[in-house]
């Protein structure tokens, strides 16, 4: 299976600009995937360092980048974990640069196996790694209506939040709720379908976030990566939608400011936390011919930061 099936990635020239690899540096892409963007960053002549929790995609990755030889090293690990997985190779190095492409990749929407999938039948897995103990059937069957009602609510933006909850409340009272298209189901008899966009869309992202604690990983990722990266390297994040987009944007913008002012305070004073040059103001985002190319990146945003 070739990387152009497996995933797609995306802004990868804005990428590639961004992080400007060369002989000599070292970057951490810590969501290999199918090493599209690892590929482009070792054609470049850069040395990379591979991360990505799910093994299938690691194994495509390796194969992908084989021609690369010892110029890339891989870790199956989730890149909140990052420090670890660079300990791991004994890497001391400072990086000159890190990538991650947030996200379920194009193969794993395609597999109805992995039970990411509201539009193919498959059991309701939705974990990135199979080393994860919770599944979404784990979920949808075992929690309580208000904490089903939260996770819509809070990683879906579901308006119908409760209402769905409650009626896979009373449909799993009569048998599990065990297979995508039966949550989808659930979903359409509460919730009709109205438009291009299926009602479904949201409750199966909240409890793929949910599964693998997806802005949990995050948060944790931002907090660490930068403690492994050199002056002046880059940090680059692409996300897909609004709750990953605004963490990342409130830690870049928070580690950007050289300085902060409150009203009760009789002067500006320097920020503690100010780590970085904010080189996106705004996001950078797919244009028209890469959208006509790969329609799914059309909600993708990248923001980028400088290490100062």
């Amino acid at each position: 299976m070739s990387t152009r099936t497996y995933h797609v990635p995306v802004l990868a020239e804005q990428v590639k600009d961004f992080l400007k690899p060369e002989p000599g540096r070292l970057i951490l892409d810590g969501t290999s995937g199918g090493g599209g963007h690892s590929s482009i960053l070792l054609g470049a002549g850069a040395e990379v360092i591979a991360l990505d929790q799910d093994p299938a995609a690691l194994q495509e990755c390796r194969a992908h980048l084989a021609e690369f030889g010892e110029k890339v090293r891989f870790v199956e690990s989730n890149f909140r974990h990052a420090c670890d997985a660079l300990d791991s190779l004994g890497e001391t190095r400072l990086l000159h640069g890190a990538l991650l492409d947030i996200g379920v990749s194009s193969h794993q929407l395609d597999e109805a196996e992995r039970g990411f999938s509201l539009l193919r039948e498959g059991p309701l897995d939705m974990r990135m790694s199979p080393r994860a103990m919770q599944t979404a059937a784990d979920v949808v069957n075992t929690l309580s209506a208000s904490e089903l009602t939260r996770i819509f609510h809070q990683y879906g933006e579901e308006p119908s939040a409760r209402r769905i909850a409650s009626r896979i409340v009373h449909i799993r009272a009569e048998h599990p709720i065990q297979t995508t298209l039966d949550l989808a189901k659930a979903i359409e008899s509460v919730c009709p379908r109205r438009g291009p966009k299926h009602p479904a869309t949201r409750v199966f992202q909240a409890l793929r976030i949910h599964v693998n604690d997806e802005l949990g990983a995050l948060r944790a990722a931002l907090a660490a990566i930068p403690t492994r990266l050199a002056p002046g390297a880059r940090f680059a994040v692409i996300t897909f939608h609004s709750l990953e987009d605004r963490i990342v944007k409130v830690f870049f913008r928070e580690h950007s400011r050289e300085w902060i002012d409150r009203p009760e305070w009789p002067r500006p004073r320097r920020n503690p936390n100010h780590t970085f040059k904010l080189l996106t103001p705004h996001p950078i985002t797919p244009g028209d011919l890469e959208l006509q190319r790969n329609p799914r990146a059309r909600s993708a945003k990248l923001r980028v930061v400088e290490v100062v």
